[in-house]
């Protein structure tokens, strides 16, 4: 326990700073009651990363091209001198979304000639193939996708990709329809005419 003397000295000291704020003795009654918790909020120490895009493939961190968030020390001691990353700037990311708005539009427009040459395909009517006929409706050899390409550039002056066409087995006369996958969200359907000659 204290002595009296440092307990008068302590209450003298403590009421002269709380003078030297509150000034007149009739205000200090005013105060808060003395007994009232101090509220104190501590903040965590705040952890400093850097938005960067990488340039390359970096192992155990990320593709091509991705966003990411990692501490400084690993970009400005590593990933900037090997060239394989850069920071987020307000510049790059407008030249980003822009790139990206581009290339939505080049694959918008894509789509859609590919939904104009399907409707093409689709109201010609049918492509004719002639063969070679045996007994009834049998047919010498098959109908390739190679054929069917062929009758579309002579009938509309349109060059086909052989590797997009999809035929049933076809071993005798009739009709028949073919895929044209002309785009991953757009294939068309068309009629074969196969007759014998």
């Amino acid at each position: 326990m204290a002595s009296p003397s440092t307990a008068a000295t302590l209450s003298w000291s403590s009421s002269s700073w709380l003078h030297s704020f509150v000034g007149r003795s009739n205000e200090i009654s005013k105060c808060p009651d003395k007994r009232m918790p101090m509220v104190i909020w501590a903040q965590k120490k705040a952890k400093k990363t850097r938005k960067i895009l990488l340039k390359e493939d970096v192992t155990d961190l990320g593709k091509k091209g991705q966003l990411l968030d990692v501490k400084p020390g690993y970009y400005r001691n590593y990933l900037l001198p090997m060239g394989k990353a850069q920071i987020i700037t307000p510049g790059l990311l407008k030249e980003m979304r822009m790139e990206e708005e581009r290339i939505e539009a080049e694959k918008k427009r894509v789509k859609e000639e590919a939904q104009q040459l399907a409707l093409i395909f689709e109201t010609v009517g049918a492509f004719k193939v002639k063969r070679k006929s045996g007994k009834g409706k049998q047919i010498f050899g098959s109908v390739t996708p190679q054929d069917l390409v062929d009758v579309i550039k002579a009938q509309l002056q349109r060059d086909v990709d052989k590797r997009i066409v999809s035929l049933p087995e076809i071993r005798e006369t009739g009709e028949y329809i073919a895929e044209l996958k002309l785009h991953p969200e757009v294939t068309a359907r068309v009629r074969l005419n196969v007759y014998a000659n």
